[in-house]
């Protein structure tokens, strides 16, 4: 089958139910744990590539407060100081990893379209917070982690790119 060159772990529990453990437990087995089982697993075929790339998934949650679970921002604030860890490790193998975290997406059957069902005004006010004028769609999403996987990105590791229309206000260092 040949080799194998990108890695985008894009498994996740979301807003994960339950009380107590429950959700904290299965945010960690699906955002965090799978992620570093397959790198693991991967990393000898990825550093056979000539141009080896893995994009995480985080989100804006991890970074700032937001309307999701504390379980979610946590966890996958442990997934961005994951990546940017083990991009430290491997960058001598020429592996480059990197985080790309949405804000809010929007997209027909989505949590986000429900909220806009279900309470209008929290919406309206949640996207007129992205200053480009609407949510993020799964396109948007998709186009920077092929970027970032591409040989565009050849000099970028490490890195955590927002895809959030603006929705965050904080200066990154």
């Amino acid at each position: 089958m040949g080799g194998l060159d990108i890695f985008v772990p894009n498994v996740s529990a979301g807003g994960a139910g339950g009380t107590g453990d429950e959700p904290w437990i299965a945010n960690f087995e699906a955002d965090l744990m799978h992620t570093v089982r397959g790198c693991e697993a991967l990393m000898p075929h990825l550093a056979k590539s000539e141009s080896p790339a893995i994009v995480m998934m985080g989100t804006i949650a991890a970074v700032e407060t937001f309307v999701a679970p504390s379980s979610y921002g946590a966890i996958k604030a442990a997934l961005m100081t994951y990546a940017k860890q083990l991009g430290q490790a491997v960058a001598p193998h020429g592996v480059r990893i990197n985080t790309v975290s949405p804000g809010p997406v929007y997209f027909e059957g989505g949590d986000w379209d429900r909220v806009k069902t279900e309470m209008p005004d929290f919406f309206k006010q949640m996207e007129a917070n992205c200053v480009l004028g609407r949510m993020a769609s799964p396109v948007d999403v998709a186009r920077a982690v092929a970027f970032l996987a591409s040989p565009m990105a050849a000099m970028i590791t490490g890195t955590n790119l927002i895809v959030d229309g603006g929705f965050t206000k904080r200066v990154q260092f």
